[in-house]
């Protein structure tokens, strides 16, 4: 089953569009996100969420900005995972 939803999260000052996707592939644990920056560009990162973690970005190189909003993310995926 392929599964995506898209919310609007506020970070860097700017209200962006983060789009979860999981592909019918990976596990049930992992969501690709994408978001465009100031540019205009797509900024592509996983999350993963181990037993009962909460949901943490696996890149290491992303913007700073995507960071700060990593409780933000977390809470819309366990959102819409009820």
């Amino acid at each position: 089953m392929h599964f995506q939803f898209t919310e609007l999260i506020k970070a860097n000052n700017r209200v962006r569009e983060f789009n979860f996707t999981k592909p019918s592939f990976a596990s049930e644990n992992l969501f690709s996100v994408d978001v465009s920056d100031d540019r205009g560009n797509r900024i592509i990162f996983k999350m993963q969420k181990e037993g009962q973690e909460q949901w943490k970005i696996l890149e290491q190189e992303l913007p700073k900005w995507i960071y700060e909003v990593e409780e933000k993310l977390n809470e819309a995926l366990e959102q819409q995972l009820q």
